[in-house]
C-alpha cells in the first residue's frame, strides 16, 4: 500500500508542460495545429483520431484514408506553467497557438485547420 501513494505522490509531483503541437500528414504535408496545457495528453488526440472522434473532420478523414502511419506528431514550442494561473495558462496557450497559425498558415491545401481559428 505505502508503494502505491509512493507513486501516487510522484505522479503529482510531475511537471507539466504545455505547448503547441502539429499533426503532419507525411503523404501530403498537410498539418493541423493546436495547443495543450499537458503535452502528456497528446496520446489522447491519437486515441481520439483512431477511434475516429477527432473533432476535426478534415484530418479526421485523411487519417482514416491514408491510415495512422501516414502521420506523425511533433511539438512545436512547450510552456511550463508552473507559476501561471489557470487563466492565463489558457490566454498564453492561445497566443502560442496563434503565433503559430499565422507562421505556417495550415489552412486549405496547406493544413486542415480553420481560418476562423485565427480569431
Amino acid at each position: 500500500m505505502d508503494r502505491r501513494k509512493e507513486l501516487i505522490q510522484q505522479y503529482k509531483e510531475l511537471k507539466k508542460e504545455g505547448g503547441v503541437f502539429q499533426i503532419r500528414n507525411t503523404k501530403n504535408n498537410k498539418i493541423f495545429i493546436d495547443a495543450v496545457s499537458d503535452l502528456k495528453s497528446l496520446n489522447g488526440k491519437r486515441f481520439q483520431l483512431q477511434t475516429g472522434i477527432h473533432k476535426c473532420l478534415s484530418l479526421q478523414k485523411e487519417w482514416n484514408e491514408y491510415g495512422e502511419s501516414a502521420f506523425v506528431f511533433e511539438v512545436l514550442e512547450t510552456y511550463s506553467p508552473e507559476d501561471e494561473s489557470v487563466y492565463s495558462q489558457k490566454d498564453i496557450l492561445i497566443k502560442l497557438k496563434q503565433k503559430w497559425l499565422n507562421q505556417l498558415k495550415p489552412f486549405g491545401e496547406r493544413g486542415y485547420n480553420d481560418e476562423g481559428d485565427l480569431k
